[in-house]
């Protein structure tokens, strides 16, 4: 049986254990989670470890990202069984945190993004989100000060603004996205698919097929508008309630035009139930 990974909990014990691997020469990839591990974050893992000497992970379900109507109380906490998984994975540290220690008393510092924080997809609808995210992920960054950090590209307008305010901080790291990791049927993994009921499971893979027979009628050059109405038309009648299917420029995700100059990226958000999937898929 594998041995579990080191955990540490406190800023000062989680920077001596990674000035140990800087000492020797080693390089550091940082893998940022909120738990509920799964294959999706496994490959994020397995990616981190092709890059670099040590691997990093954390676990932090960040409560600056979540509204006061979102999931934050329910959603899944298995901390054991991510060990599990994580030992298994040879993953060398486990940055574990509090809210008390990600967010001490005083803590009055927030980062604000912009640019692709501001296109109107997942912000139109959690507006509080990325300004969330972008807070812990800087903080992530400066206590850990990876050489290169994993993002799944699941979340894909998250890893776009990520990527930027790495970039626009001048932090000494390589933002990596790796592909979506999705079941036999095209769903992608996401902690959240645990709360489908069995009937949401089985409608649930047809964000996946709106998506990829989408990407395949753009590129045989139809007109997007009308691609985009028939996915619609699609995901609604199999029971969704769609908050948005868009076709976005892939580096900006502003809105494609009619000349469609650059890669595009398909990308859905849907309810079904009390669950909220995403999903996306380069053109």
């Amino acid at each position: 049986m594998a041995k579990n990974p080191k955990v540490t909990r406190t800023v000062p014990s989680l920077r001596q254990a990674l000035q140990r691997y800087r000492r020797a020469g080693e390089t550091i990839a940082l893998v940022p989670t909120m738990g509920a591990l799964h294959d999706g974050h496994l490959s994020l893992v397995n990616e981190a470890r092709s890059r670099a000497d040590r691997v990093v992970v954390s676990i932090f379900i960040n409560p600056a990202q979540f509204a006061p109507h979102e999931d934050f109380a329910s959603y899944p906490r298995r901390f054991a069984a991510d060990l599990t998984a994580l030992a298994q994975a040879k993953v060398d540290l486990v940055w574990a945190p509090t809210a008390a220690v990600m967010y001490p008393k005083g803590f009055a510092t927030r980062i604000v993004p912009e640019g692709a924080a501001k296109v109107g997809l997942e912000d139109r609808f959690r507006p509080h989100f990325f300004g969330g995210v972008c807070t812990v992920v800087a903080k992530l960054f400066l206590q850990v000060q990876p050489d290169f950090a994993l993002f799944g590209q699941k979340d894909y307008q998250q890893l776009r603004v990520v990527t930027q305010m790495a970039k626009d901080l001048d932090l000494a790291l390589k933002v990596v996205g790796v592909p979506i990791v999705r079941e036999a049927d095209g769903l992608a993994l996401s902690s959240r698919n645990a709360y489908l009921a069995p009937d949401e499971r089985a409608a649930a893979p047809v964000l996946y097929r709106v998506l990829k027979a989408s990407a395949a009628r753009i590129k045989r050059g139809e007109a997007i508008a009308r691609v985009l109405e028939d996915g619609v038309g699609e995901i609604m009648r199999a029971g969704f309630a769609l908050d948005y299917l868009e076709a976005r420029d892939a580096r900006t995700l502003v809105a494609v035009g009619p000349r469609r100059d650059g890669p595009i990226r398909l990308l859905v958000a849907a309810k079904i139930g009390k669950t909220r999937l995403i999903d996306n898929m380069a053109v």
